[in-house]
């Protein structure tokens, strides 16, 4: 994981080029890596006015490029992922990560540990996520406080300095270039310990480390044939190690139950020291097997002082939590709305909270309402046009619910009411909320005894779990199938 060159540009219209360098940075000893795992395919990184024109040209930020270019321009080259092919010299330099934010380009070039050609496929080359950290947190340096030019050229002139704290080599050690800063602002402070570069200091106090696993769920069911319900579910591991030292040492291992969900396209932070191989080639893309690797997922870290994100991933669980029908039929003015739940018999009955939000869109306010809930409170709110089920803290021993009632509208008025272009006609859509404490759905845990800590002191370690829906819908069954739901889960 390294990068072969970064750079700061920025985008002015009306100059020679259309922009102007304002930082670069190569790394000679990455770039004859590059040469060698590239091969053939190898393309070196050009000097800064070449690639600043390319790159230009490639985000079709020229001021003398308007012309449609199939090679650029059509459909089949739209880009989703801000990772380009920068044409140079005749050939492709690729993959580029770069953005535009606020005037200001933020790029660079990962190194790629295989041949380009053929192309592999993103997630197999890890220096891009640690491409986009590094960028982000240049940019969020440049971005903190920054009031005049004179501010952002002086915070320009240090960079040099922090990235030979925070990206050694080419290495990402710490996006947060502040707490570098600091450091260096406060060197007269004496470490008993030789400090890491990238390091911003030493923890005084009780040991204690903290892990939390937070996982959503996203679901779209339709109750259709001809549409296949889909759900998915993405973790985040979350970390605050406070320990004493200058270069503590953490093993902190995730795992399963017999029957738990494995975890996939798992992306870590550039903390992590070491990793075994099945951890990163376990992705979604792959057909799901018994031979896929459940863990445990141990990961070995030299942890920084701050809160820090300690791994991404997500997971294809066997069904989704909770079930849901939803069914709208129009009588005039009038609506006839039946909703069935059913919570899944794995999934702890203990909610936070558990909500059903049902809105009407491109109507009138709501004027009044029939209805029979076998459990739970509704809720009306009649000038936005919603109903809220307060389904509550749990579900009956049956795990099955129903609503059910006639909901009648006033005249629409198109500046009050909700408006929706896809909730038009007999579209629409039933949004659970919820959050269960204590539980994940991939049954994903951290042991508390398998954390080893290798630190002056006994540490505390409080580990905390809870799964959250995030964009769970149920769609109204009679509605005509529509291209554009899916949409709803990006």
């Amino acid at each position: 994981m390294a990068q072969r060159a970064v750079w700061l540009i920025s985008h002015e219209s009306g100059t020679p080029l259309g922009g102007i360098v304002k930082f670069s940075r190569r790394y000679p000893t990455v770039e004859k890596r590059a040469k060698v795992f590239n091969g053939a395919s190898y393309v070196p990184v050009p000097e800064d006015g070449p690639f600043l024109k390319a790159l230009l040209f490639e985000l079709r930020l020229l001021d003398d490029e308007k012309d449609f270019l199939e090679s650029r321009d059509s459909c089949s080259h739209i880009n989703k992922t801000s990772i380009y092919g920068v044409p140079v010299g005749g050939e492709e330099l690729w993959p580029v990560v770069a953005f535009l934010k606020n005037g200001m380009i933020y790029a660079c070039v990962p190194l790629v540990e295989q041949t380009l050609s053929p192309r592999p496929p993103l997630i197999s080359i890890s220096g891009i996520s640690q491409g986009f950290e590094l960028l982000f947190g240049v940019q969020d340096f440049l971005s903190s406080g920054q009031k005049t030019d004179s501010e952002l050229n002086t915070k320009l002139s240090q960079l040099s300095d922090l990235l030979l704290q925070t990206c050694p080599f080419g290495t990402l050690l710490d996006a947060n270039l502040q707490n570098s800063l600091d450091s260096i602002n406060s060197a007269s402070v004496t470490h008993l310990q030789k400090q890491p570069a990238w390091k911003t200091g030493t923890y005084k106090g009780k040991p204690q480390v903290s892990i939390s696993i937070t996982e959503k769920v996203n679901s779209m069911q339709y109750d259709k044939q001809e549409i296949a319900d889909t759900w998915q579910v993405v973790g985040v591991v979350t970390c605050k190690c406070d320990l004493e030292g200058s270069m503590p040492n953490v093993t902190i291992s995730l795992s399963l139950p017999t029957n738990g969900s494995p975890l996939q396209d798992i992306l870590v932070h550039p903390c992590v020291t070491s990793l075994d191989s099945a951890i990163l080639t376990s992705s979604s893309i792959d057909a799901m097997d018994d031979s896929a690797f459940s863990g445990p997922y141990k990961f070995p870290l030299t942890p920084p002082l701050e809160s820090f994100n300690l791994c991404y991933y997500t997971s294809q669980v066997p069904v989704p939590p909770i079930l849901g029908f939803y069914q709208v039929k129009e009588e005039e003015v009038q609506l006839k709305i039946t909703v069935n739940l059913k919570l899944h018999e794995s999934v702890k009955n203990s909610f936070e909270f558990c909500e059903a939000h049902i809105p009407f869109y491109n109507r009138g306010p709501i004027t009044h309402v029939e209805y029979k809930a076998s459990f739970g409170q509704l809720e009306v709110f009649r000038e936005k046009s919603l109903l809220v089920w307060i389904i509550g803290q749990k579900f009956p021993k049956s795990m099955e619910i129903s609503l059910s009632g006639t909901i009648t509208f006033g005249a629409k008025n198109h500046e009050k009411q909700p408006f929706d272009q896809i909730c038009i006609g007999g579209t629409a859509y039933l949004k659970l909320h919820f959050r269960i404490l204590d539980y994940t759905l991939t049954g994903c845990y951290v042991d508390q005894h398998s954390v080893q800590v290798f630190a002056s002191g006994k540490p505390k370690i409080s580990t905390y779990r809870k799964l959250i829906s995030s964009d769970y819908y149920i769609w109204n069954s009679k509605a005509p199938a529509p291209v554009t739901y899916g949409s709803l889960l990006l």
